[in-house]
């Protein structure tokens, strides 16, 4: 049986550690070792004069024996909380930029999912999926990100929304992360497409017959809501209707999710601080 490897970033807040035993729960049918990873870096930025200011190497050594112990007490802590002889954890405390180090973590672990907690803002944007987590979405190209909003407890999951405009076409690469998700949670995807009205062109038509293939054997329909306000809005009340538990969207270019929100703040988006959201990566 193949065995899972993730990776959950963490900066040892609750938000962070929330993130991690979400995960636990959510796969814990699968064989998984689970990378927690935490990140310091030997440069900050002053927040009143924006200039770099390099750290000397006694506060960078300062910096990293805290993330090790703080580590190591994550990982004592969810074992307890855990329990589950599936599951392994391991300990990374790496130097430099969150984002570097997931993409070479990525390729040198062979990682198949990204966890990060989503502690949310003030805008749209960064309630739904989190500052740190966008960055890092825009680096990650050929890994799916699963974003969890904090003081979210776990809660089995009967349907995942995944918004498609069916305008590219999907790999099986590419869906594997959503039906895998699918799958050990028992739950139905549900196809949502924003509509404007317009009928759909036959490429569109092609891909959604491919994306059925696709799903052929995992439990799936398709919905259509007609686009009355900002996405944001129509996605948020989609969720809210049905009580969904997880979104997926596909990342397939640089900017995606700023183009998304690129709408009026919504006014109510206590929905987002409850929905974990599955990025998945999609080649140019």
């Amino acid at each position: 049986m193949k065995v899972l490897n993730v990776i959950v970033a963490t900066d040892f807040s609750n938000e962070a550690y929330g993130a991690l035993f979400y995960v636990t729960q959510l796969l814990s049918s699968k064989h998984c070792t689970f990378h927690i990873i935490n990140s310091y870096d030997d440069l900050t930025s002053a927040n009143k004069t924006q200039n770099i200011i390099f750290l000397g190497k006694k506060e960078v050594t300062r910096l990293r024996n805290t993330s090790l112990e703080q580590l190591s007490k994550t990982i004592h802590k969810i074992k307890l909380d855990n329990e589950n002889p599936l599951h392994e954890f391991k300990s990374i405390s790496m130097r430099g930029t969150l984002a570097s180090i997931l993409s070479q973590s990525i390729d040198d672990l062979q990682i198949d999912l990204v966890i990060m907690g989503s502690k949310g803002k003030t805008s749209v944007k960064e309630v739904f999926m989190g500052s740190n987590t966008l960055k890092v979405a825009n680096t990650i190209h050929n890994c799916p990100i699963l974003a969890i909003p904090k003081e979210i407890a776990y809660a089995p999951l009967s349907e995942i929304a995944f918004v498609t405009n069916f305008k590219r076409k999907w790999t099986l690469q590419t869906l594997a992360p959503l039906k895998l998700l699918a799958s050990v949670a028992n739950a139905q995807i549900i196809v949502l497409q924003i509509s404007k009205g317009k009928i759909l062109s036959q490429k569109q038509i092609f891909n959604k017959n491919t994306l059925a293939k696709y799903l052929l054997h995992i439990p799936h329909c398709f919905e259509e809501v007609m686009e009355y306000g900002d996405k944001a809005n129509v996605i948020q009340n989609f969720l809210s209707e049905r009580k969904i538990k997880m979104l997926a969207m596909a990342h397939h270019k640089r900017y995606f999710f700023e183009r998304l929100f690129r709408e009026p703040v919504i006014q109510d988006m206590s929905i987002y601080t409850k929905t974990p959201f599955l990025i998945l990566p999609m080649p140019e």
